[in-house]
């Protein structure tokens, strides 16, 4: 697939009323939305590649999810090597107790398997 600036000038744009939503600015409650338009354009990205590959025989579900993999564990796991340590290092003992078990569950939603429904009621 040839590279498309301007979708990648989208996604720019997407990302920016979720940063002005973290950051506590008046008038974007919603960051959400920005999250959404980022999610259907990377959505429109990586069908048109599935298509791609299709189209040259050349898809295979394993390469799919070890390119994915490749591209966001390094990132996660990163964050997480800088996030726990100055969590422990910052925060106070009751507010901590909160952060570790966010950076597992980041983990657990990796390594889980199918037979775990996250959305199911009793889980």
């Amino acid at each position: 697939m040839q590279y498309r600036r301007e979708i990648d000038g989208l996604r720019a744009l997407a990302v920016v009323p979720v940063i002005l939503f973290h950051a506590g600015i008046q008038g974007f409650s919603g960051g959400f939305v920005g999250v959404d338009i980022f999610f259907v354009i990377s959505g429109y990205l990586i069908t048109s590649i599935i298509i791609a590959e299709l189209e040259t025989g050349s898809f295979t579900i394993v390469g799919f999810y070890e390119r994915r993999a490749r591209r966001i564990l390094p990132a996660l796991f990163f964050v997480m090597l800088v996030s726990l340590p100055l969590a422990w290092w910052l925060l106070l003992p009751y507010e901590s107790r909160y952060c570790t078990p966010g950076a597992w569950q980041s983990k657990n939603n990796i390594t889980s398997s199918s037979r775990y429904c996250y959305w199911c009621a009793g889980n």
